[in-house]
């Protein structure tokens, strides 16, 4: 399998290795102690399993990205993974877990944000509407510095994308 074909071509495969180097020391930094003192994870996007799909989509879903804890129930999340459409993705936004909705180690929420590289039809924005809002319900697992993130996306009809469960792994910095 080339590169090409695995998602990534050569030029794109540094730039994610310097976002994810960026990424790594923004996450070690003094300040990213202060501005985020309920943690500061590295998230590792792995891949999704698409439900009752009509068409093929890789479920194998490189990705890094960054989650700051600013208050108990609330994060801020960014990053990017190449999608199951074999396109680029970059995504920003909130997680939000309620308090009576933790118990122990598993967290009950949603994410929420702006997310690129699916067409979102009429909703979207941008080039080819590729550009769009979205919110998920989620699940989030601590276990001491590793977790995971359970997302169930939403179809997305323009695509022919149907209910997505995607998953990240993570590492907590401090």
């Amino acid at each position: 399998m080339t590169s090409t074909r695995a998602g990534l071509r050569p030029a794109n495969a540094w730039r994610a290795l310097v976002v994810g180097l960026g990424l790594y020391l923004a996450a070690n930094s003094g300040y990213a102690a202060n501005a985020c003192p309920y943690g500061t994870w590295a998230d590792f996007m792995l891949g999704a399993y698409h439900v009752n799909p009509d068409k093929h989509f890789d479920d194998f879903d490189p990705g890094i990205g960054i989650e700051c804890a600013f208050k108990p129930e609330w994060a801020a999340s960014f990053g990017y993974f190449r999608n199951s459409l074999l396109r680029p993705s970059f995504y920003g936004g909130a997680v939000y877990a309620p308090e009576p909705l933790h118990w122990g180690w598993i967290r009950l929420g949603a994410m929420g944000g702006v997310i690129s590289g699916y067409n979102y039809g009429r909703f979207g924005v941008g080039e080819n509407h590729r550009t769009g809002l979205v919110l998920t319900p989620s699940a989030i697992l601590n276990f001491g510095r590793f977790g995971a993130n359970i997302i169930l996306v939403p179809p997305i009809p323009p695509d022919h994308l149907p209910l997505t469960i995607g998953l990240q792994a993570k590492l907590r910095f401090h």
